[in-house]
Order: C-alpha cells, then structure tokens, then sequence
C-alpha cells in the first residue's frame, strides 16, 4: 500500500504520539469508528483514515460505540499509532478525557463503606455500579466468607447495596469490594 498511496503513507508516518487529531465521524462498526481527518488524504479503502477502536472511545462502559458518537459528530482524539498493516492513524477519544478512576482513588480510602447498585451477577461474584463509571467486584468468596450456594438468589440486578472496599488497583484498573459483617449500613458514604 505504500507504494500505492505514498501521500497517504507520507501523512501517517509525519504523526507522532500525543498528537492531536480532528475529524469527522465517517462510519460506526461493530469492531470500531473511522474518522474522516480534517488533515491528510483520503483513505483508498476506508470511510477514513482516522480509526478509534472501542475501549478508546470512553473510560465508561458502553454497549455501543452508538452511546458515544454518531456519524456526522465532529471529534478530536489523541494519535495512538500508526497501522501500517490497514494504513490507519489509531486514535483514542478517552486519552482526552479525565480518567474517572483517578478521581475516585482520590477521594476513596480501603475500608470505606459505599452505596453502590448491582449490575451484573456471575458466578463467581457481582459487578456493583459505585456510580461515575466505576464498578468494582464482591466475590462470593468474599461476600459470605465461602462460596456462595446460590448467588441469584442472593442478589437481583438494579438491587442498591452496601459495600466495602477492599482493594483498588490502578495498574489493573479492578476495584474490589466486599460486603460488611452482618449487614451494617451506618456510616455509609454515597459516591459523588
């Protein structure tokens, strides 16, 4: 493709990390956005020459790349890399964003009890929604001292509980929560 399209080349290979990059939302797909750039020639096979996979488009969970953008939005995304394989500059929407886990490692200290909402029960614990895009994991291990019998039973997804926190690991982005002894709910802290 270089030989094919030096200018496109030529562009993507004058970027450099940190920059930033405005464009247009060209097409939404399932694995990611292009964006047409303001900057740079066309893309020969793409809607764009910009690509924004989805982890890069919030810190927040989301269930589609739709909750975030919409064909026609303009953005701006911080230069990731170049891929030379699809001949695309890789951007993140989210560098731009503070990340709400530093905010909440602020003003959160191991062993404060928070109010937080079920999101999601697995097997092998719950996913608590502590509010602002951060949810962390009571393990059934944890939750009860031993394995849970019958964890959908004990717990209804939408369902507000009370929760401790145990653990918060910036590096591996996990925040990990435990339920007080006996059900107490005095000194709760809400989440801002």
């Amino acid at each position: 493709m270089q030989s094919e399209n030096p200018e496109l080349w030529a562009f993507l290979e004058s970027l450099h990390l940190g920059d930033i990059l405005s464009g247009t939302i060209a097409a939404i797909e399932r694995f990611g956005v292009f964006v047409a750039l303001d900057d740079g020639p066309a893309h020969p096979l793409f809607p764009g020459v910009g690509f924004i996979v989805i982890p890069d488009l919030s810190w927040r969970h989301i269930a589609a790349p739709t909750d975030v953008v919409q064909v026609g939005q303009r953005v701006s995304g911080e230069f990731l890399q170049f891929d030379t394989y699809n001949a695309e500059a890789r951007l993140s929407l989210k560098a731009l964003q503070p990340d709400p886990l530093q905010t909440f490692t602020g003003r959160t200290a191991v062993g404060q009890e928070l109010r937080g909402t079920v999101e999601k029960v697995l097997p092998f614990g719950i996913i608590v929604d502590l509010g602002d895009g951060i949810a962390g994991l009571v393990s059934f291990r944890e939750t009860h001292g031993h394995p849970a019998v019958s964890p959908l039973e004990d717990f209804e997804v939408g369902e507000e509980i009370t929760v401790i926190v145990i653990k918060i690991d910036p590096q591996t982005r996990r925040v990990l929560l435990s339920r007080p002894q006996g059900g107490r709910h005095e000194g709760v802290v809400p989440v801002m």
